[in-house]
């Protein structure tokens, strides 16, 4: 069997999700030439379309983490971007809402977001039962800097803008191995079409799969490649009308933000994701997984109607902590981490991750700079 083809390019970045394609589009506009090679059919099947789609205030994050200072410069990055492509965006607002004990942990979370400048008001008594008429709590945060937005036509608009400037995406190319050589890199593409491409610059945001990957990348120190874990969020639709505008959120749980409720671009209300710890990725979706949702989201909604909840999807977190472990943030590590000149590695890039893409790939694009 002969060898395959060799091609080359300037920049590669491995995978089509959002934080992928913003990186590519940043590098493009500042004329690189960049490819970008998925391993699926389509851009953005992976993480990125299988989330609640709202963009995050930045406010559960501990301070100078990256997720919180990536999450709220992200933040503004993404309504500007998307109000100048006149993009579906919303900036519909957030309650965090508490009963009981719980109301103590709001004022944890608005000394927290304000550490993150991000500020938030406490709302309790009447002006909290005219503003949620249909909520049950005590006391309730708000956030007016939270928003949703369309993630497809986000990812679109990304892709557009990475081609107008002569960047392309490869679909079906799954990286099998990266050598390092003293020419730059050597990536074994697979698919249907497997190829040999060499790059001086490559970047690996493959989500899901960024962590097996880097195992597989000649030169990666291996203490530096963390161990991944995963959890599955399931999500159910709501059929028929309900009374909310805004998001509704009760307060974080392990592993996540807990229930709550979300909205698309056109008003339907949908719940989730829960937390459910898994050894692999599955997308798999338990319609018996109803009546623990209405049981938690009866709590602060006592008119659902449990009949209503419909299931929609799930999706799968990269985490870099375990069910039982601390808060993990973002791991991006540049050439200054790990020795391999003009290679950037993206792991956990779970949550707020969508939120700060276009500041994760202002980020990346510096470190490929430097």
């Amino acid at each position: 069997m002969a060898n395959p083809e060799t091609f080359h390019a300037q920049t590669v970045v491995i995978g089509a999700g959002v934080v992928g394609l913003a990186i590519a589009q940043e590098l493009a506009l500042q004329g690189r030439e960049v490819l970008v090679l998925e391993a699926n059919q389509r851009f953005g099947e992976g993480v990125s379309s299988r989330n609640s789609e709202v963009v995050h205030g930045g406010l559960y994050y501990p301070q100078h983490s990256l997720k919180a200072e990536l999450c709220v410069q992200g933040r503004q990055a993404l309504y500007d971007f998307c109000e100048t492509r006149h993009l579906p965006f919303r900036k519909c607002g957030k309650w965090i809402v508490a009963r009981g004990h719980e109301v103590e942990r709001l004022a944890q979370i608005q000394a927290q977001a304000q550490k993150n400048g991000v500020a938030l008001g406490l709302i309790s008594g009447p002006f909290l039962n005219e503003r949620l008429p249909d909520v049950v709590a005590d006391a309730a945060l708000y956030s007016p800097e939270t928003g949703i937005v369309d993630s497809h036509a986000l990812m679109l608009a990304l892709l557009g803008e990475l081609e107008d400037a002569g960047g392309q995406l490869i679909c079906q190319a799954p990286v099998e191995r990266v050598m390092h050589e003293s020419d730059g890199y050597a990536l074994q593409v697979g698919g249907a079409e497997p190829c040999r491409l060499k790059a001086d610059q490559v970047v690996n945001s493959a989500g899901l799969a960024a962590v097996p990957l880097a195992s597989r990348w000649e030169g990666m120190p291996g203490h530096l490649i963390p161990v991944q874990h995963f959890a599955r969020g399931v999500y159910f639709s709501y059929s028929g009308q309900h009374p909310f505008k805004s998001l509704i959120y009760p307060v974080p749980e392990p592993g996540g933000l807990g229930v709550h409720l979300t909205l698309d671009m056109a008003g339907q209300a949908r719940f989730g994701p829960d937390v459910e710890w898994i050894d692999a990725p599955d997308y798999t979706v338990d319609p018996q997984r109803a009546t623990a949702f209405a049981r938690s989201i009866s709590q602060w909604w006592p008119d659902l109607d449990p009949g209503r909840l419909q299931p929609a999807y799930a999706g799968v977190r990269p985490k870099l902590h375990g069910p039982d472990e601390a808060f993990a943030d973002f791991a991006i590590l540049g050439p200054e981490a790990h020795g391999l000149p003009g290679v950037v590695h993206l792991f956990g890039i779970e949550s707020p991750g969508l939120t700060a893409s276009l500041a994760i790939a202002g980020r990346v694009a510096k470190m490929l700079r430097s």
